[in-house]
C-alpha cells in the first residue's frame, strides 16, 4: 500500500493559529500563573509553540495516557502510562491536546485530573473533529475544526511516522 498525504493546513496557518490561541490564553490568565499539561506524544509540537508565546508564567507537565490499549476502539477506561510530577492542586490547569475526536479519553482524563483539585482546569486543542464526539466536553480553546480524515503531521503520526511534517496533511492509502 502507498500512503498518500495531501496538505491541509499550511504551516504558516498553523503558526498564525497557534499565536492568535497563545494571545487568548494570556488575556483570559491576565496576571496569574499557569499550568499547562501536554498530553503526549502528538501535542508536543503544539505545547512547545504555543508556551513561546503566551506571555505569562508558565510551568508544564506531562502525561502519557491511553484507552486503546492494543484495540482499535476505546476502552473507555484510561490507562495513565505516565503521571504528573508535581501536583497541580490550586493551581490554573490547562490540557494541551493535540486532537479530539470521540472525547472518550479526554473525558476521563478530566475527571482524573479534576480530582487533585486544580483551580481551574481548562481545555485547548489544534485540531477537533466534532461530528465524531461521544462525550460532552467543553473545549476553551480550539485551533481548527477539521473533516472526519485521518490526518497527520505537527506532532500527529501514523504508525510513529509523519511527525516531523511542519504542516497538515490528510493521509489516505493507495494499492
Amino acid at each position: 500500500m502507498k500512503e498518500i498525504i495531501t496538505e491541509l493546513i499550511s504551516a504558516e496557518a498553523i503558526e498564525k493559529r497557534v499565536e492568535e490561541i497563545a494571545a487568548d490564553i494570556t488575556e483570559y490568565y491576565k496576571g496569574e500563573e499557569l499550568t499547562t499539561i501536554c498530553v503526549l506524544k502528538g501535542a508536543v509540537m503544539f505545547m512547545v509553540d504555543l508556551v513561546k508565546h503566551i506571555d505569562l508564567p508558565v510551568k508544564f507537565d506531562f502525561m502519557d495516557v491511553s484507552s486503546y490499549g492494543n484495540a482499535t476502539e476505546s476502552s473507555g477506561n484510561i490507562r495513565i502510562n505516565k503521571d504528573l510530577e508535581n501536583s497541580i492542586e490550586g493551581q490554573n490547569v490547562l490540557i494541551v491536546e493535540d486532537i479530539i475526536d470521540s472525547g472518550g479519553t479526554l473525558f476521563q482524563l478530566l475527571k482524573y485530573l479534576g480530582s487533585k483539585k486544580p483551580k481551574s482546569l481548562k481545555i485547548c486543542t489544534l485540531f477537533d473533529k466534532p461530528e465524531r464526539r461521544k462525550y460532552d466536553i467543553d473545549v476553551t480553546w480550539r485551533g481548527f475544526e477539521i473533516p472526519d480524515e485521518f490526518i497527520v503531521g505537527y506532532g500527529l503520526d501514523y504508525a510513529q511516522k509523519y511527525r516531523n511534517l511542519p504542516y497538515i496533511g490528510a493521509l489516505k492509502f493507495e494499492k
